[in-house]
């Protein structure tokens, strides 16, 4: 325990300062990845198009390596509303209609000491009914439309509706995109998009970047 408790003093302080700061790492396959040598590519997804590949749709599934590899770029986010009445304080609820469970993942690392979202005035909330803003992640299936418009639907104003990952943006290989079934806010591309991602996808949403 004394050597542990020692090392922490030796660490120092591990919270990122993002966004007010550079973010410190990002994980490269969370970037959208760009034509190395390019080339024909059979994409699961029709994610490749002239030698650029749409973030939107791609699900990293690698079939296109080494032709194409990470850009280290952060995938553009797309957000058509912006409100502000949400920058002091936000709280999130997560809409699983299907994921591999990476997309989840990092929505829950925010919570860790490493982004403690909690600086920010974000927090979780285990109902729509207390939500401000709905995640939605995974492939949405027929057997999802009506809990999804359910949910959505007992949030109260303003609310603002995330699609997180590829697979909500697009339907990834076997389901439908989000948008084909209720209005979208902000779109966060990436299989599975980055915590630091997230968080400005989250932090533009609310007018706060």
């Amino acid at each position: 325990m004394k050597a542990w408790f020692l090392r922490s003093f030796k660490k120092g302080i591990v919270t990122s300062s993002f966004p007010s700061g550079k973010n410190e790492s990002l994980s490269p396959w969370a970037t959208t990845p760009a034509a190395d040598i390019g080339g024909e590519v059979n994409c699961p997804v029709d994610a490749i198009h002239n030698d650029k590949v749409d973030s939107g749709k791609c699900i990293s599934c690698g079939i296109c390596f080494p032709q194409f590899k990470p850009s280290l770029q952060i995938p553009q986010i797309t957000t058509t509303r912006v409100e502000k009445s949400l920058s002091k304080s936000m709280k999130l609820y997560i809409f699983d209609s299907g994921t591999c469970g990476a997309c989840n993942l990092e929505i829950m690392a925010l919570n860790s000491p490493q982004y403690d979202m909690n600086r920010l005035g974000l927090s979780f909330t285990n109902t729509p009914r207390q939500a401000d803003a709905i995640m939605v992640t995974g492939v949405l299936t027929d057997g999802m439309i009506d809990p999804l418009k359910a949910a959505i639907d007992s949030m109260a104003s303003p609310k603002i509706v995330f699609a997180v990952g590829a697979c909500a943006i697009s339907g990834g290989i076997m389901g439908k995109s989000i948008s084909e079934i209720v209005g979208l806010d902000v779109q966060v591309p990436g299989c599975p998009p980055d915590p630091f991602v997230i968080m400005a996808a989250i932090e533009k949403a609310r007018g706060r970047i």
